[in-house]
């Protein structure tokens, strides 16, 4: 009796091989989405963190000063902050000087009669419109007379802080959240 013997080789066709790849790439791009979404989340976080840094700053040369600043650079100045916080998106060598979504936004309101400021207005536009944070913001616009402000004035060195445009007013893609005092 012949035995006859066949010999398969085994491994995968190609058919196979191309359906593992496609798995993966679809796996892949739901990660790289997912991971996207994340880091945006964290910059978002890192900006409302450095506001209310800022706030705490402002406070301290409040309490020093019996003013608030005319510039965030006071608080450098003043030793209440070490270096004038950037925005996470701010190209490498940023110096800040003023109002901007590398720097953040400030405004200020002094009364007349009064030795300095006595109301401020701090801001930074987020990636993340659906952001919680939008909900508990201030939204005051202290480029106009706003009932939202903490006085019903206009600002120094006003902006919008409206959460469907970044700070500046114009923004597509960024919404505006803010603080007043």
């Amino acid at each position: 009796m012949s035995k006859s013997t066949t010999s398969r080789q085994k491994g995968f066709t190609l058919l196979e091989l191309l359906v593992v790849i496609g798995i993966i790439g679809l796996l892949a791009s739901i990660i790289v989405v997912n991971l996207t979404s994340a880091r945006r989340k964290a910059r978002d976080t890192k900006r409302i963190a450095d506001v209310r840094n800022l706030q705490t700053a402002m406070e301290d040369y409040y309490a020093k000063n019996g003013a608030y600043p005319t510039s965030l650079g006071d608080l450098v100045t003043g030793q209440q902050i070490p270096v004038w916080p950037l925005d996470p998106l701010a190209p490498s060598g940023t110096t800040c000087t003023g109002n901007s979504d590398n720097c953040y936004w400030y405004a200020y309101y002094k009364p007349s009669g009064a030795n300095g400021p006595q109301s401020y207005h701090l801001g930074t536009s987020l990636e993340d419109q659906g952001s919680p944070l939008l909900n508990q913001d201030r939204d005051c616009n202290s480029n106009t007379i706003d009932t939202r402000c903490p006085y019903q004035a206009i600002y120094t060195n006003g902006f919008s802080g409206a959460d469907t445009t970044g700070c500046d007013g114009s923004e597509v893609g960024r919404y505006c959240y803010d603080v007043a005092q």
